[in-house]
C-alpha cells in the first residue's frame, strides 16, 4: 500500500477506503459470531491495526475468549491460546532450551507465545512470575532466553482475557503490564433480542466452524502502514497532552499516564479515523478512545476510594477530567 502522505487528495481518498473496506470485512466477519457489541469488535480491530494488544475484562461467561477466538479465525495468521493457571511456568509461554544427546548441544524449542495472534486466556488466574513473561514480548516483540534474542513474527497481537480483580483466584496484574495493553475492553451482557439471536445460532451449529479469513498477515501490516499516515493536527495532539497533564497532576490519582499510554492514544485515534474512512483524525476519536485507552493505566488514590470497583474508579476520574478539559474547535 502506496503511503498516504506521498498521494494526491484523489488518490488519498481511494486509498482510506480501500483501507476501510478491508477493515469492514473484518468486522462483519466477527460479528457474524459475537452479535450486538459492535464497539467491542470496532475496539479490538482498532488495536490489531494500531498495532497493540488487547485486554478483554469482564464477568465469565460474556464472550471475551470468543471475541478474541473470533479475530484468530478471521486472521490467516498462526493462533496459540495459552491457557493461564497457578502452576503455569514461564518457559510454559516463552519456550525453553533442551539437550539433545545425539547432537551433543542445547536446542531451542519456542513456546506458544511465537505466534502471530496470542490469547492468553484467564492472564490474572496465574502468577505474578509467570505474568512478566509476557512483558518483553508484549513490549519489544522478542524475548531473551539464556543471553540470546528470538524474535516474534509479524504481526504480532496479544489478547488477554481476566476476570474481575474482585473475583476469587485472581492475581492482579502489576502496573508494568497493564501499561502494555493498549486498549482495555468490556463486553457486557447482551440485549434480550440479542441473546435470543445468539441461542438460534448456536441451535444446530457454532457459528466460529463456518467462520472463515478474510484478511492476512500482509493486509494487517499494510493497514498498519496506512494508520501512521493517518494525520493528527497539532490542535488534537495538543487536547490529547491536556488530558495526559491532567491525569498527571490530580489530586485523586497516584499515578497518571505514562508517556507509552500517551503514544497508545494518539496511534487508536489514526486507527479509529481509518476505521471511519478518513485520512485525518477529528476530536471525537480522541473522546472516544480516552476511557478504553487510559483507564486501567491509572491508580486511584486511597483517599478518594469508593463503592466502585477499581477500574470504574478510574473511569468516573477520567469522566470528570474530561469535562474540565477544552476541546479545540
Amino acid at each position: 500500500m502506496r503511503r498516504l502522505q506521498t498521494a494526491d487528495q484523489g488518490e488519498t481518498q481511494a486509498l482510506v477506503r480501500a483501507a476501510a473496506g478491508r477493515v469492514e470485512r473484518l468486522q462483519s466477519a466477527i460479528e457474524s459470531v459475537i452479535k450486538g457489541k459492535p464497539e467491542a469488535v470496532r475496539l479490538a480491530v482498532v488495536t490489531l491495526i494500531a498495532g497493540g494488544h488487547l485486554l478483554v475484562e469482564d464477568v465469565p461467561g460474556v464472550g471475551k475468549t470468543t471475541l478474541a477466538q473470533a479475530l484468530a479465525r478471521a486472521l490467516d495468521c498462526s493462533f496459540q491460546r495459552i491457557q493461564f493457571t497457578s502452576d503455569l511456568l514461564p518457559s510454559d509461554v516463552i519456550g525453553l532450551s533442551i539437550y539433545n544427546q545425539h547432537s551433543g548441544v542445547f536446542e531451542w524449542k519456542p513456546g506458544p507465545v511465537f505466534a502471530n495472534v496470542v490469547l492468553a486466556d484467564e492472564i490474572n488466574r496465574t502468577t505474578p512470575k509467570t505474568q512478566s513473561a509476557l512483558l518483553e514480548a508484549m513490549a519489544e516483540r522478542h524475548v531473551t532466553v539464556e543471553g540470546t534474542t528470538h524474535p516474534l513474527p509479524e504481526p504480532f497481537i496479544v489478547v488477554a482475557t481476566q476476570n474481575p480483580i474482585e473475583h476469587h483466584g485472581t492475581y492482579p496484574l502489576p502496573e508494568s503490564q497493564l501499561d502494555r495493553f493498549m486498549l482495555r475492553l468490556r463486553i457486557g451482557y447482551p440485549e434480550a433480542e440479542d441473546e435470543k439471536q445468539i441461542i438460534r445460532d448456536r441451535e444446530r451449529a457454532e457459528p466460529m466452524e463456518h467462520l472463515r479469513p478474510v484478511m492476512t498477515g500482509e493486509d494487517i501490516r499494510e493497514l498498519q502502514q496506512a494508520v501512521a499516515e493517518v494525520s493528527v493536527d497539532d490542535a488534537l495532539v495538543d487536547y490529547l497532552m491536556r488530558i495526559v497533564e491532567a491525569t498527571r497532576d490530580s489530586e485523586m490519582l497516584d499515578l497518571g499516564v505514562s508517556p507509552r499510554g500517551t503514544l497508545a492514544l494518539f496511534r487508536a485515534a489514526q486507527a479509529m479515523a481509518l476505521t471511519e474512512e478518513r485520512s485525518y483524525c477529528v476530536p471525537d476519536d480522541i473522546k472516544r478512545l480516552v476511557l478504553p485507552v487510559f483507564a486501567h493505566r491509572l491508580v486511584v488514590s486511597s483517599r478518594f476510594s469508593s463503592s466502585l470497583r477499581r477500574s470504574e474508579e478510574a473511569e468516573a476520574v477520567l469522566r470528570e477530567i474530561m469535562k474540565t478539559v477544552s476541546v479545540p474547535l
